[in-house]
């Protein structure tokens, strides 16, 4: 299959992605083909964070080749660019290989990054460091209704509690580069030819789930594992201290929440998180979106493996009714 597409896994957290994924690589190995897995969840970048982050042990991964998981110490700062750099690398290797690479996760700006055709613009550590430092003393909401009166249409696309994207989008503004490297351009085009297959849950059985998936990590020993990254420097990384579950797990070990709290705080936020991803993702063009309450996981498989070979099929009578072409 070294003319397949790259295969792109998305949907929001809880729905199954990672197990889709392997399922789908098991799929093409009956069929003659194999594949290789490549993250895109930013938090799975780092290694310990295990149990906060859903990351498959090695040990159920099914022997399947996997990419760009443990890759940061949880004192690095994730940077989507250079993860761009890296993720592009690993898929056109995996497919030098004659293997089929499976791009998957719910980071969309990390998912965009590899299949969409667009650059970063740069940085500036001193502009930068003053806006973190407003951010610190004057707090998000202060730094975005700036951003609403300088770039209004960037301002529509930003969290507006994501101090981080908030900081990097008015660094963009002041360095006057055009567009906007934090956002999903308006028309994107693709960087390789991708097949996108998405995963739903109908919104009342997703909150279901992911609470309960809070309460399995808790239950997990999650508050054992962020203790454990403590001593890696855990609360000196920029992302890693800030991750959903990492953070509310830090504030009760501190004794500033009760686990109770940690528990509560930490569903809301995975909820909100959720309904993000749904969005984001909702913009993505000619996805085949899959219903996790119908069927099971071995026919939403079986159905991201006919895809890829209607799509294989598509490309090679395209190639061959192509007219040919003379040198004299």
């Amino acid at each position: 299959m070294t003319d397949a597409p790259l295969l792109v896994i998305i949907g929001a957290t809880g729905t199954g992605k990672s197990d889709l994924a392997i399922r789908t690589a098991e799929r093409l190995a009956v069929r003659g083909a194999t594949a290789e897995i490549v993250n895109a969840d930013a938090m799975q970048l780092y290694r310990g964070m295990d149990i906060g982050t859903a990351k498959l042990p090695p040990s159920e991964r099914r022997g399947i080749r996997h990419h760009l998981l443990d890759v940061l110490d949880v004192t690095e700062e994730a940077s989507v660019a250079a993860y761009q750099v890296e993720a592009r690398g690993v898929v056109e290797a995996v497919r030098e290989r004659g293997s089929v690479p499976i791009l998957v996760g719910g980071s969309g700006l990390y998912v965009s990054s590899v299949i969409f055709d667009f650059r970063f613009p740069g940085r500036d550590r001193e502009v930068r460091a003053r806006l973190e430092a407003e951010l610190a003393n004057s707090g998000a909401r202060a730094l975005f209704a700036r951003l609403e009166r300088l770039d209004p249409a960037t301002a529509a696309k930003v969290d507006p509690a994501n101090g981080r994207r908030i900081v990097r989008a008015l660094e963009i503004h002041e360095l006057a580069e055009a567009g906007h490297g934090a956002v999903l351009p308006e028309a994107p085009r693709l960087w390789h030819p991708s097949l996108i297959v998405g995963l739903s849950t109908p919104r009342e059985q997703l909150v279901r789930r992911l609470d309960a998936r809070v309460e399995d990590m808790w239950a997990a020993g999650l508050v054992a594992e962020v203790d454990r990254l403590r001593g890696a420097g855990l609360e000196s990384g920029v992302t890693a201290s800030r991750a959903i579950g990492y953070a509310q797990a830090l504030a009760q070990l501190r004794g500033s929440l009760a686990a109770e709290e940690a528990i509560a705080q930490t569903q809301a936020l995975t909820r909100r998180y959720a309904r993000r991803q749904v969005s984001w993702f909702k913009r993505y063009e000619h996805v085949t979106w899959l219903d996790t309450e119908r069927g099971d996981g071995a026919a939403r498989a079986t159905i991201a493996a006919d895809r890829l070979e209607e799509w294989r099929s598509r490309s090679a009578s395209a190639r061959a009714t192509a007219p040919e072409t003379t040198s004299y």
